[in-house]
């Protein structure tokens, strides 16, 4: 796991990660403020759970542009070799597109939490 943060780069990596930690404080945090509030505003209780998917969207646009400037930096090193072996080229396309895999994670992670917070406060405020 840590050989596939530092190949991913640990610039990007790192904001991702870090993404990821605030994305899942953020959503749990609410939840269970809502949970145990007795207040009956549920949509701003709901809003509030909504940036948690939306921060998680802010990962996975990361991780594409973390794929995007890994692309033009190999491009670039390619463009000085002068021979360049297929094996070569295939490496620094899968190396690129670990930023994005761990983006579109880090959604579907916050995704499915946010659908649960959500859910469970909406069947809470219902009763």
């Amino acid at each position: 796991m840590k050989d596939l943060f530092f190949m991913g780069g640990p610039g990007f990596m790192g904001v991702l990660t870090l993404l990821l930690v605030i994305t899942t404080a953020w959503i749990i945090y609410h939840f269970i403020i809502g949970y145990n509030s007795k207040q009956t505003n549920q949509e701003k209780l709901l809003r509030k759970i909504d940036y948690g998917k939306s921060m998680g969207l802010f990962a996975m646009v990361t991780g594409i542009f973390g794929q995007l400037i890994g692309f033009y930096f190999a491009f670039s090193a390619m463009e000085q070799a002068a021979d360049i072996s297929p094996t070569m080229v295939f490496g620094g396309i899968k190396a690129s597109m670990i930023t994005t895999l761990y983006g579109i994670i880090i959604y579907l992670f916050s995704f499915i939490l946010w659908f649960v917070a959500s859910t469970i406060i909406e069947k809470k405020l219902k009763n």
